[in-house]
């Protein structure tokens, strides 16, 4: 064999035994166990993805609306409008677009508020310790989300209904706001229940909104957890990839 052969050789050999080292390595990687550090990480980076997604999702024009898995109708209070919105002195008034009116610019305001959503989650991901994480990990496909909404469900909703009532007091669409919309529903409903001897509507429509507004929230973030968890191509990074896929 001459000289040239055997440098040929030696080469084949040597790019040989490095992809072969290379899967040894990758092989030793995937089974080792998760490190304190790893899951730590790729539970904060599946918190990350998983509001980042959510909070895109709902914040985008017809994010609430569009969605009937989160979308935003009248308060159960307001069934009081519904079974009685084929009367003719409702009907005089336009009750029928009035209750249209009202559930639009309800979703908008939610959609509108849902934008600010991303900061709250951030710091809540900070303050989880590696108990916390263990924990999520070995639990159940939306663990995340539960301990997440457990933990800061009253600091969300303090931080988000004063943002709620806001969006509901800004004009949205024909420079009319939802809570003026819905005074101006329950006012005619109201006027005419007072004649017919009908039961009054008396809701407060920024607790209401801000508590399905933070309904559809979660629901989307556990959707994207379920997602992360079970669907491969969900795990769009390489710690998620790691954590996620020996838990």
């Amino acid at each position: 064999m001459n000289k040239f052969s055997w440098i040929l050789l030696l080469s084949f050999i040597m790019f040989t035994s490095c992809d072969v080292l290379q899967d040894v390595v990758t092989v030793i990687e995937e089974e080792s166990p998760l490190t304190e550090q790893e899951v730590m990480q790729g539970l904060k980076e599946a918190l990350r993805v998983s509001t980042d997604t959510a909070v895109s999702i709902v914040s985008k024009t017809n994010g609430y609306f569009r969605d009937e898995l989160i979308k935003i109708y009248l308060p159960p209070e307001a069934n009081q409008i519904l079974k009685y919105k084929n009367n003719e002195m409702l009907q005089a008034v336009g009750i029928g677009s009035m209750i249209d009116d009202v559930v639009l610019r309800m979703n908008r305001a939610a959609e509108n508020a849902a934008k600010t959503a991303t900061p709250i989650f951030v710091n809540a991901i900070k303050s989880m310790t590696i108990q916390d994480a263990f924990s999520i990990l070995n639990g159940s496909d939306t663990a995340a989300t539960q301990y997440f909404r457990n933990r800061t469900y009253n600091q969300l909703k303090s931080s988000f209904k004063p943002k709620i009532r806001n969006s509901l007091n800004q004009p949205l669409v024909g420079n009319i706001s939802a809570s003026k919309a819905w005074s101006t529903l329950t006012d005619a409903y109201n006027g005419v229940a007072g004649i017919a001897g009908w039961q009054k509507v008396n809701t407060q429509l920024d607790e209401y909104v801000t508590r399905k507004a933070l309904n559809g929230l979660f629901l989307k973030l556990s959707l994207e957890e379920r997602a992360i968890r079970k669907d491969p191509k969900a795990r769009v990074t390489q710690i998620l990839q790691r954590v996620f896929g020996t838990s």
